[in-house]
């Protein structure tokens, strides 16, 4: 007996599974399937009420059209919401129970039926609300997880942290990482240009594109292609700025490669202070033949490069040499107060509140060690 009621759930259990499933790909059939299931309810919910000769609560069907409205597409959605709307009115109006503050809620039902179809006709993808968001989050999921630098070796950390404006989780700047052969890094820093949850789905789409480029090309190369799919997009504000970083994680040496970035930033152990990189280049998506003019140094122990995009040192009363002088001094007191450990975050925390995002990233080549000290000075001795 206990076998066979074992059985019997799992059975149960695989069968709601692969319904849940088949509603995730939002096919017809399973929408057909989701409409048959809360007509049945609806039916059941009218043959109570007739059975106990009572009034089923209009507050019910907006219970089952809330119900709709996230599990089903347009026009499921459309038949679900006449049949609410029908059986409503019979219910009420045909009742003997029958008042005016029920006629008022039907009114207001109706109302209510059609925001929730008119917002179901908005749905470009074409998905239920529930289903469209999901995507929605597992396509941020996947551009949060690109921008995930993997595991470097020691002597190397980096740290990030990034502040969106408007509060959404869709961020107009992102990060993408490289690591081929457990010694040459690469990481390019995006700003999309646009604001709110509108940038959102450029954001998106750019870094799957370049997620996929990053570590096949030459950074010069990588910035080209790049550059020539913003400009084959439809949109005419299809624009970015970019800043790449290669490292060699051997030997220290790095190229930067910009787009139209906010130059990077230097931490020199001797002179303990911020210097300028001097890379530059056209913002992606302008023209088609942008160029670009990299720069090229050593990350030695103990110093560190630094990225951000405009939306750390832009704000209406100050210009960008002004900016840059800002964030040099505020970075400088970060380091000075706590080292490079939170730095990222601790620095973003004094910029003022504006209307764009903010990101940043730091590269840091951590101090020898004794041992690693004395090796590196018998290496310099042997050479």
């Amino acid at each position: 007996m206990s076998n066979a009621l074992g059985s019997l759930m799992r059975g149960f259990s695989t069968y709601v599974q692969q319904r849940v499933e088949g509603w995730r790909t939002g096919s017809r059939g399973s929408q057909a399937f989701m409409l048959t299931i809360m007509l049945a309810l609806v039916a059941l919910a009218v043959g109570i009420g007739a059975l106990v000769e009572r009034v089923v609560p209009v507050s019910l069907w907006f219970l089952f059209l809330m119900l709709g409205t996230m599990l089903l597409r347009f026009l499921p959605l459309v038949v679900l919401g006449l049949v609410l709307m029908g059986v409503a009115w019979w219910t009420s109006v045909q009742s003997s129970f029958a008042t005016a503050s029920r006629g008022a809620a039907l009114v207001i039902f109706a109302i209510g039926l059609l925001l929730a179809v008119y917002q179901a006709s908005k749905q470009r993808s074409g998905l239920p609300m529930a289903l469209s968001e999901a995507v929605l989050t597992q396509l941020r999921d996947r551009l949060q997880r690109q921008g995930v630098v993997p595991p470097l070796p020691n002597g190397w950390r980096t740290q990030s942290a990034t502040i969106t404006a408007n509060g959404p989780s869709y961020a107009g700047d992102f990060l993408v990482a490289d690591l081929r052969e457990g010694r040459w890094l690469e990481m390019a820093l995006v700003d999309v240009c646009g604001k709110g949850t509108t940038v959102g789905p450029q954001a998106l789409q750019f870094a799957g594109a370049l997620g996929g480029l990053i570590g096949a090309l030459p950074p010069a190369d990588l910035m080209a292609a790049a550059n020539n799919f913003l400009l084959r997009q439809e949109s005419d504000e299809s624009l970015a700025t970019a800043v790449h970083i290669k490292v060699d994680l051997v030997t220290g040496d790095y190229t930067i490669t910009s787009a139209g970035h906010p130059p990077a930033l230097h931490w020199h152990l001797g002179e303990r202070g911020w210097s300028i990189d001097n890379a530059r280049g056209m913002a992606l998506g302008v023209i088609e033949e942008a160029d670009f003019t990299p720069s090229r140094g050593r990350l030695r122990p103990g110093e560190a490069l630094m990225f951000y995009t405009d939306g750390v040192i832009e704000t209406s009363d100050r210009d960008l040499d002004d900016g840059i002088d800002w964030l040099r001094e505020v970075a400088l007191q970060a380091v000075d107060a706590r080292g490079f450990t939170g730095m990222p975050k601790r620095v973003l925390k004094k910029v003022p509140r504006g209307d764009d995002d903010r990101a940043m990233l730091v590269l840091e080549r951590q101090p020898l060690t004794s041992p690693e000290r004395d090796s590196e000075q018998f290496r310099g001795l042997g050479a």
